[in-house]
C-alpha cells in the first residue's frame, strides 16, 4: 500500500473525473491521500472531499504564494483544524521566488500557522523557494519541532534536510526526484534516513518520468516510489511499506473511524 501525502484533488483541474483518479490511485495500490489546502475558500471543498472519499486526508492553510490579504484568521484556522479528517496545518511556509517587496506578512502567516499546529497537536506541511534560511530559521524561533511536520516537495540541499530533521521533521520527495536534471537532490534522497522519508505527487503538478509532462494524479506516486527503491538500492515494496508506516507516524489523526 501507498501514500500520497500531498496533492490538490479539490483544483478544477480534477473536476471531471475525480472519480476515475480515485479509482486509478486505487489500482496502483494508493489507497490513502492528503489533499494540502492552498486558500480560506476551498477549505469547505476540501473537507467535503474527505467526507466523499475513504482513505482521503486534508490539511487547513493558506499557501505563501496567496496574497497577504488572505491570510487566514486565527478563528477560521482553528475551526477548520477541528473538522473530522482535517489532519494537518497547511500547506504554509515562505516563498520568496514568486513574491516581491517587503515579504514580513509571509512571515507572520508562516508564524500563525506554526502556533496553530501548537496549538491543535496537528502537524505542519511546510513549502520552502527561494528560503531556505528564512525557513529554518523561522521554524527554530517559533519552537516549530513542539508540532513536528513534514518539509513537501522537498527541493533543498542536505544541510536543509538535515536541520529539519534534527527539528524532527520529515522529508517528502515528489516527481522532482526522477527527473535527469537532479542530480544534487537524489543524492540527498539516497543518503536520507529511511524512517524520515516520505512520498507525494503534488498532483496536478510535477509528473514524475515517465509521466512527465501530463497531469499529475496520486496514481503515479507509485513512480515516485520505485524510483527512490531503485535509487538506494531498495524494492518499490520496502519504500511503500516505510513510507506509508512514517506517514501514520507523523499524521497521527489520519486514524480510520
Amino acid at each position: 500500500m501507498l501514500v500520497d501525502s500531498h496533492c490538490h484533488l479539490d483544483f478544477e483541474d480534477f473536476d471531471a473525473d475525480r472519480a476515475g483518479i480515485l479509482a486509478r490511485a486505487h489500482a496502483a495500490g494508493v489507497q490513502e491521500m492528503l489533499i494540502a489546502a492552498v486558500v480560506e475558500a476551498h477549505w469547505p471543498r476540501v473537507q467535503a472531499l474527505t467526507a466523499e472519499y475513504p482513505g482521503v486526508w486534508a490539511a487547513a492553510g493558506v499557501h505563501p504564494n496567496e496574497p497577504a490579504a488572505e491570510t487566514p484568521k486565527w478563528e477560521h484556522l482553528l475551526a477548520a483544524l477541528a473538522v473530522d479528517k482535517v489532519v494537518a496545518v497547511g500547506e504554509t511556509g515562505l516563498d520568496y521566488f514568486r513574491s516581491e517587496g517587503d515579504l514580513s506578512w509571509q512571515r507572520e502567516r508562516f508564524a500563525r500557522h506554526i502556533a496553530a499546529s501548537k496549538a491543535t497537536g496537528k502537524p505542519l506541511i511546510v513549502h520552502t523557494r527561494a528560503a531556505a534560511a528564512d525557513t529554518i530559521a523561522m521554524l527554530r524561533s517559533e519552537e516549530a519541532a513542539a508540532a513536528g511536520g513534514v518539509i513537501h516537495c522537498f527541493t533543498e540541499n542536505w544541510d536543509f534536510a538535515k536541520a529539519a530533521m534534527d527539528m524532527g521533521f520529515y522529508i517528502s520527495f515528489s516527481g522532482i526526484v526522477t527527473f535527469k536534471k537532479s542530480v544534487e537532490l537524489q543524492a540527498v534522497a539516497k543518503k536520507m534516513p529511511v524512517d524520515r522519508l516520505l512520498v507525494e505527487t503534488d498532483a496536478p503538478y510535477l509528473a514524475p518520468v515517465p509521466q512527465r509532462g501530463k497531469r499529475n494524479e496520486p496514481a503515479f506516486v507509485a513512480h515516485v516510489a520505485a524510483f527512490l527503491g531503485a535509487l538506494r538500492g531498495e524494492t518499490q515494496e520496502d519504500i511503500a511499506v516505510q513510507t506509508t508506516a512514517n506517514f501514520h507516524a507523523l499524521f497521527k489523526h489520519a486514524v480510520a473511524t
